[in-house]
């Protein structure tokens, strides 16, 4: 298992074969999957089938530098959830995504952001990466909070449905405390 990143409480970590059950419980939340599906968990044989081989490919895709990440609590080893960033399949490496999915237990004490404000500094400052966007559901409170706390600003947006949120390197670079 390749460590990817240490955020302070966290550490993120490349996925492997072994961890379908993690995915499993984590999509079965009908709290976690809200904005997602509605409530409705993924299927495990989607997770074990279909996500997990595409997670652990773009490893190899992207060699190591971006995909989905593992993160659990360097206190204790609690699995939270998990961080991406990645391009768009066939897209520039320089505009990526960021995302997150989190446990319930794993809401409200700042993970999110944490992973997120890690996540931007690696991109801006180790990867090359020229913008970082974030998509939302306009009722996702939460996470847009998250995104605007970690300085991404709203581009697009409808009141009903999804928001998208960006961040260019420069604007990074200059909300960034010396």
């Amino acid at each position: 298992m390749s460590e990817y990143l240490d955020t302070g409480r966290l550490i993120l970590r490349q996925f492997t074969d072994k961890d379908a059950e993690l995915l499993i419980e984590l999509d079965s939340d009908p709290a976690v999957m809200r904005y997602l599906s509605g409530g409705e968990p993924t299927a495990p044989e989607v997770i074990r089938e279909r996500n997990l081989p595409n997670i652990i490919a773009g490893y190899e895709r992207w060699g190591g530098d971006f995909g989905l990440f593992a993160a659990r609590e360097k206190a204790g080893g609690a699995f939270v959830g998990w961080f991406f960033l990645r391009p768009e399949r066939g897209g520039p490496l320089d505009e990526v995504e960021l995302g997150y999915r989190l446990r319930r237990a794993a809401w409200g004490v700042g993970y999110a952001t944490e992973g997120a404000k890690a996540l931007l500094g690696k991109a801006f400052t180790e990867l090359g990466v020229r913008t970082v966007w974030a998509e939302t559901m306009t009722a996702n409170s939460a996470s847009r909070n998250v995104l605007e706390k970690v300085g991404m600003v709203l581009t697009e947006g409808a009141e009903h449905g999804g928001v998208r949120y960006e961040i260019t390197s420069e604007q990074w670079r200059q909300r960034r405390p010396l």
